[in-house]
């Protein structure tokens, strides 16, 4: 691997930790403050994340040259499937099998930036 692709890739972790920060915050909040059910209180977090990863991994992680117009949609369209397959995590492990909160989204955290980076890092962000 290049020293450049790792220092990507340090950058990616850093702007995901950021993000996950984010969204497990405000997730935490809404369940422990607003007595919000695991799924939608991890849904608003997830949301707020997303305004946070987008803006430091289009300047920041993969220094796109990509508009906005087209950067943005296909962000949008990964976080798309990212926010279906926390969902889906967070009622399986939380609503159905009655798994703490911050286990479950956990869990979820760890599944989603793969996702994510394999996608940013080949279209949404890609230079052509």
């Amino acid at each position: 691997m290049r020293n450049a692709d790792l220092a990507r890739l340090a950058r990616y972790a850093i702007s995901g930790g950021l993000s996950a920060l984010t969204h497990v915050g405000v997730g935490l909040a809404g369940t422990s403050l607003l007595h919000l059910p695991a799924v939608p209180a991890s849904t608003l977090g997830f949301t707020a994340s997303v305004a946070v990863s987008y803006l430091l991994q289009h300047a920041w992680v993969f220094h796109s040259g990509a508009g906005h117009a087209v950067a943005g949609p296909r962000f949008l369209t990964v976080t798309a499937a990212a926010l279906g397959l926390n969902t889906a995590v967070l009622w399986i492990g939380a609503d159905l099998l009655r798994g703490p909160y911050l286990v479950v989204q956990a869990v979820a955290l760890v599944l989603i930036p793969v996702l994510n980076y394999a996608l940013n890092s080949r279209w949404t962000f890609a230079h052509r």
